[in-house]
Formats: structure tokens, sequence, C-alpha cells
């Protein structure tokens, strides 16, 4: 039956518009509205009775929450992981592709419009390898097989052949024999370490345990060293396994897995670097990017605790220092070089591919012209049930939920755009392109980018984010529960475990990169526990979270609880949830951490410390104006102008955009945010104000007074940005 209520609003609207168009009038030329009013009671009574109508509202923002939160089903999320990491499914396979069926087979049963995006990118895959030691001349050439072994009971064992030989993605392919030179953990310091003992790297094969650096800068380092092939394993002490126990039995990794991986330095296909990898593109030949520094010039392999620890062994000279050794009861671990020979071939396959994109689109009611995006890959290096399939789970938990508040009536403000990437392993691929082949699209109108990669490991959540995101998280956090403590919130049991609570996106270390250091829009990137023993190893399947990553799969109902939450509030909410006075915050202890650094240098902090005052201001400023145009009366709701809601909601979108620089890093032009980047050293590690980072190196190599001016120059280019994100702010020109 149609509603009374309905029938009266139809009756009384145009005679309400009209006598509030007449006292909007009578008031702007100084008149009472009042006279108006008392001398038309019949159209007086019929806007009382509109008004009281206007009760009869459809259900609010935060109900629509609530009844997000209460569709939740950790069955679901356990089925699509099931369903997802049958098979090893990398990149360009045909298993990855039944994995993009069936996420495209779900969104399309949730009645949300899907397509597929597909780019022809450069992807690489191991040909031939090999690895043999010679301990001496006089012992017997000792053989790898460098393969993982099926554990007992494994419920995948029909399929593990289909697991790829461990390798590293984009290594030179080549081979090398010579002695071996034990590196730590291949950092800077490490090799500055070595340089400073005497131990000659140069013409050696370096072999260093992972872990605390991205891989890539690792086999990086090793070649600026001078070294002819590098050899990454996991060491024991720091996976657990000298406990005796691992996988199945335990959640530590077997002696025999690896840790596969990319070593690719930049960000999506290496033969387009800064435009998309369409068909009949431009293309630079692999050698063009060997040459740039993004690929490596040497091979390099992964191999297993159990290799390294054998590698290791035949390694003699000096012993190690103190915190280069191993686990309690592991054998004194030497610098070397040799005298033991290693001899390392490997081929590499790199072959343009297709890849597939899947993107499906919620359209917005009021603008839907403004883009909230929900983002996870797909690809896995193995079965994937942390990395990234966790997150998949999770990603279509949501989707599917929002799915049924539509049923419910609801329709976002804003456009949802749910976005399931293809090669992110391979570094960040699929996502990248797609970014920069709709740069100024996203430019114009994405409103935020929320990254969840993989999604559970563990206990414990953790978040990262562009500072303006702050406080929209953890008030998202209050509004879910714990999964390990029914009687406390997420925030609750967040708040007292992390520390700082909220780290920053500067790392490139997952699919969010594009879009905060290309191209500067705020962005989000969360998850339940941090490391997790086995890391892109086969060992990464289905039966390892049953039994110690999320047992009752709570975890991923939490993880889609909150990721969902933050994009309701961004998608729904009048005026977007942004806090710059946060930002401005951030910026100051940054600068603050740069000033101790740098105190006594021949430098100056003023244009930095400035452009932040402004910033602070502007920030104060349109905290103001949105609490103005809020108002808290009905008479202010009422006259509430929506253009000037649009435009303040503008400006607060627009912000981090002011952030970035044309011309990028000095070095690295593809990141272009000149607040929050990627250490030049490790691109999982987050830097502030990475350009005065990258300057400040430089003078330690050169050691002159010049390059203090290049200090210089960069703060104030830095300072520059800041001043543009406080008059975007602040929405005038000067």
């Amino acid at each position: 039956m149609f509603p009374v209520s309905n029938f009266l609003k139809i009756v009384y609207a145009e005679p309400v518009k009209l006598l509030v168009s007449k006292c909007l009038i009578a008031e702007m030329k100084g008149r009472s509205p009042f006279s108006l009013l008392q001398k038309s009671v019949p159209a007086a009574a019929a806007l009382l009775l509109f008004f009281l109508l206007l009760t009869v509202s459809p259900p609010s923002n935060s109900s629509y929450r609530s009844l997000f939160l209460s569709l939740s089903s950790n069955d679901t999320a356990a089925q699509h992981l099931q369903a997802l990491t049958r098979r090893p499914h990398v990149a360009g396979t045909d298993a990855n592709a039944v994995v993009a069926s069936y996420i495209l087979s779900i969104l399309s049963a949730a009645s949300i419009p899907a397509r597929i995006v597909p780019y022809h990118v450069l992807l690489s895959y191991p040909l031939h390898r090999s690895l043999s030691l010679f301990a001496n001349v006089s012992s017997p050439v000792v053989s790898f097989d460098l393969s993982q072994e099926i554990y007992p009971g494994d419920p995948f064992a029909d399929v593990a052949a289909e697991v790829l030989p461990t390798f590293h993605a984009y290594a030179r392919s080549g081979t090398a024999t010579d002695r071996v030179v034990y590196a730590n953990y291949g950092r800077v310091e490490d090799f500055a370490k070595l340089r400073a003992m005497g131990v000659e790297v140069a013409g050696n094969v370096v072999l260093a345990r992972s872990g605390l650096v991205y891989r890539g800068d690792i086999v990086r380092n090793a070649q600026i060293a001078g070294a002819v092939a590098a050899i990454l394993y996991v060491d024991a002490k720091d996976n657990g396994g000298r406990r005796g126990k691992w996988f199945p039995e335990a959640r530590w990794l077997p002696p025999s897995g690896v840790e596969v991986g990319s070593v690719y330095r930049g960000a999506g296909d290496p033969t387009t670097p800064g435009w998309a990898s369409v068909s009949e593109c431009e293309r630079v030949s692999v050698d063009e990017v060997v040459a740039s520094g993004v690929m490596p010039a040497i091979p390099s392999l992964p191999v297993s605790s159990t290799d390294g620890e054998a590698i290791l062994g035949t390694i003699g000279g000096q012993e190690a220092p103190e915190d280069w050794q191993g686990a309690t009861r592991a054998p004194v671990y030497h610098l070397g070089p040799g005298p033991g020979l290693l001899n390392l071939t490997y081929l590499g396959n790199e072959t343009v591919m297709t890849i597939q994109n899947l993107i499906a689109v919620i359209e917005g009611k009021e603008e839907p012209d403004r883009y909230v995006l929900v983002g996870n890959h797909y690809d896995a290096w193995t079965f994937g049930a942390v990395d990234p399939n966790s997150g998949t789970a999770a990603f279509l938990e949501v989707a599917q939920r929002f799915a049924k508040m539509q049923k419910e009536g609801w329709k976002p403000r804003r456009t949802i755009i749910l976005c399931s990437w293809d090669a992110e392993e391979h570094h960040l691929i699929g996502s990248t392109e797609w970014v920069e082949d709709n740069r100024e699209m996203l430019a114009s109108r994405a409103v935020a980018y929320l990254n969840m990669d993989y999604a559970v490991s563990g206990r414990g959540f953790h978040a990262s984010s562009t500072p303006q995101l702050d406080e929209l998280l953890k008030e998202a956090a209050k509004m879910v529960q714990d999964p390990d403590n029914s009687s406390q919130t997420l925030y609750e049991s967040w708040a007292t475990t992390d520390s700082p609570l909220i780290r920053r996106l500067g790392g490139g270390g997952s699919d969010y990169a594009a879009f905060v250091q290309h191209v500067g829009v705020p962005s989000v990137d969360m998850r339940f526990a941090r490391d997790y023993p086995v890391y892109h190893s086969m060992y990464d399947d289905f039966l390892w979270m049953q039994k110690f990553g999320d047992p009752l799969f709570h975890r991923h109902v939490a993880a889609a609880s909150i990721l969902g939450l933050v994009a309701l509030k961004l998608a729904d909410e009048e005026f977007l949830p942004f806090d710059y006075i946060s930002y401005a915050n951030e910026l100051q202890k940054s600068t603050k951490v740069l000033e101790t650094e740098l105190l006594g240098k021949p430098v100056s902090f003023a244009p930095l410390q400035e452009s932040i005052k402004k910033f602070s201001k502007a920030a104060s400023k349109v905290d103001s104006q949105r609490k103005e145009l809020e108002g808290k009366d009905f008479l202010s709701q009422w006259k509430k102008d929506p253009l000037k809601v649009r435009e303040l909601n503008d400006r607060l979108m627009m912000t981090e955009r002011a952030f970035t620089d044309r011309d990028g890093l000095f070095g690295r032009p593809w990141f272009k945010h000149l607040v929050y980047g990627p250490s030049n050293h490790n691109v999982y590690l987050s830097r502030a104000f990475p350009s005065i980072d990258d300057a400040i190196e430089g003078v330690e190599v050169s050691k002159g007074l010049d390059s203090w001016q290049l200090v210089q120059r960069e703060i104030w280019r830095v300072a520059r940005v800041i001043t543009q994100a406080s008059r975007v702010l602040n929405g005038e020109l000067t």
C-alpha cells in the first residue's frame, strides 16, 4: 500500500517550495519572512506539516553502518579463502585466471557491475636454476636441489608440482663461480661494515639473510659493492626454526622453505615507466631498465635455511660480529671470502603477458563523480592463503555486505570502486598500470584509496595511512569488536599494543604506492599482524591459516568490518572526514626529527617551519569552516548551501595532491610525493621528506660543502609544496 506520508509529501511539496522561496527572498531584501507566513496560514500549516514529515526519513548513515556490521559471516570468509587458494596462482597463469573468474562470479552474484581491465606487461618466470658448492678442492661437489618439500598430510600435494621453482622475479640471467662473503642482512650499513673490516666483496658471491629490507635492495647493494651474484636465505634465528618444530606442527617455516619474490625496485611494468602498458604502446628495452638501476645486473637466488647454513659452513675468514650471528647453538658465522666456491646459474624468461585487473562500481547517488576506491590484489607466489587472499576474502565479504545493503535501500552518496589487482607480486604491476592509465581522472576525482593486501596472519591490528585519515581510522576501530577479546573494541586493544599507533604510507610495499606516491590520493593500509613465518613460501596455504593464522575466521570478519566501515564513512558522510590538523602535527614532528639529525649543519629549516605554520593555520581555518557549515540547529541545516559543501570537500580532497611535485624524487622521478616516500635503500621503509633524506645521503657520500646546498634546495622544494597545500586547503588565490 502507498504510504499516507508519501501522499502528503507530494500534495504539500510544491506549495511549501514556493513559500520557502518567498521567505528566503524576503530575508535577503531585509524584510521579515514571518509576515509572509502570517498572510499564508494554509501554506504555513503546510510548511509545519512538511517539516514534521521530514522526520519520517530514510535510514541514517549510522543505521546503515550498523546494518553493515550485522551482516558479517566468518563462514563466508572461510569459503572464499578455500576457493581462492585451491591451487598456486602466479600472475599470467591459467590458475590465476580461474581465481579472477571466481572473483567476478561473486561480484556478479552480488549484482555489482564489474569489468576486466587488461594490460600487457613484462612478467618474469624461471627457466633454469642450479646451485652447487665446492667446500675445497678435495671435497665432493654438493648440489642443492632447490626444492620445498611436501609436508606430511599435505592436502595440496596433488597440485604441489604447480608451484613455480624458487626464484627471484626479474633477476639477471647468468652464471657465477666464486668465493662467498657473508653480508648479514645485506643493508647499506652491513656492506659498510664489511668494507671497514677489510673484507673484499668485489668479485665474490654475497650470502645475505632476508627479512629487514626489501630483497631487491639487498641485491642492488651487493651489485654496487661489486658482487657477481647474490644468495638470500631465511635464517633460523629470524624464523623460530631452532625451536625444533615447524609447520604443520607449529607456525614456523620448515627447513626447506624458501621466500620467493621480486627483485625489481620500480613500480609497474618495467618497460613502460610512467605510462600504461596497453597494447602497441611504447616500450623501453630490458637493458635500458637494468641500466637505470631498478632491475639488477647480477643473478640472484633465494634458498632455504638448510641450504643457507650449508653455505655458511664453508665460509672462513674473520668471525662475524656478535649481532650478525645466528640462533642459540648455531655454528659460528664467519665473513669470508671463501675458501669454498659457489657456482650459481640462473636463466629467466622475461615475457610480455596479459594481466587482468577487475573493477566493480557502486555508483554514488549525489556525487557519482567522486570516487572512494577499495583494493586488494589476488595473484600469489604460491597458494596465497595469507598473502594476498586473506585480503581477497575480506574484500569479497565487504562487496557482499554492500550488495545486501543495497537491497535494503542504501545507495552511497559518492561512488565506491572495488579494485581487484593482478600481478602485484611482481611488484605492484596491475595497480600501477591502472593508475597511470587513469591518472588525470583520479587526480580530479579520487577521494581516497583503501588497501588491504594480506588481511590476516595472526593477532593484533595494524594500520598505516596519510595523516588526515588517522582520526577516521580510530573512530571506525571503536565500532568493531576485537576478534580476540569480545569484551573490548578493536580500538581498545590496538591502542595498547601498537606503537606508533598509525604508521605512514611512504613505503612501496603494496598497491597503495601508485595512489599515494604517484598521484597524491589520501590512502590507508590495514591488516591483522605484520610479519608471518611462511611468507612467500609454498606453506602459505589454507591449512596454515586454519591452524595458526585465524582458526575461527573471526579476524577475517573484523578485517572486512573495519575496511567497509572506513569506506562507508568516506562514501556517505556529507563532509569528508579528513583532519588536516593531524597532518600539520605530523609535519611538525618530522621536521623536529630532521632538525635534531642536522643540528650544527650549514642548513636552515626556516622555510620548512614557515610553510608548516601556514599549513597549520589553513587546517584550523578549514576545520572552523566545516563546523560552521555543518551547524547544529534545524535552520542552519535547512539553509545549507550544497555548493559550499562541495567546494569545501573539494579542498579537503585535493590538498594531498599538492604535496606532489612534477619532477619527483631525484633519480626516482616516478615517486612524486615530497612528504612521504620510500627509502632509497629499502623500498619497504617509509621516509618523511624523502628528497631531503636523499640529499643528506649525498653529503655523506661526497663530503663536500656544495652538497649541503643541495640539501638546502630540497628543504626549499618541500617547503614550496607544503605552501601550495595550504593554498589548496584555504581555497584562495594569492
